[in-house]
């Protein structure tokens, strides 16, 4: 699974808590490293259906979890079941920014 996000973003930290506390792997691209990242980010944001909603409320998109097979969501817990995770779960929420 890919993942864009950025450090900066609350949603993209409490993912990144969850990953480090469960111990799986996905390749997360930090679109705020370089320009780059950010480019390719911002084209599928452009482009992409599942942003249609996120670009009307003038929002960013992140975290975007995109699995192997292209799916795209914005929900944690739809992606964390691509990669055979459960959802998260109570006993997690105090890992969790609010």
């Amino acid at each position: 699974m890919k993942v864009y996000g950025s450090e900066i973003c609350v949603d993209c930290r409490n993912f990144l808590a969850i990953k480090k506390a469960r111990g799986f792997e996905c390749d997360f691209i930090e679109i705020t490293e370089d320009t780059g990242k950010l480019k390719e980010f911002l084209h599928l944001r452009d482009t992409e259906p599942v942003f249609q909603s996120v670009r009307e409320h003038s929002g960013i998109g992140i975290p975007l979890f995109i699995n192997e097979d292209g799916r795209m969501t914005f929900d944690i817990d739809e992606a964390l079941s691509w990669i055979g995770q459960p959802p998260i779960q109570d006993s997690e929420r105090a890992l969790l920014e609010q």
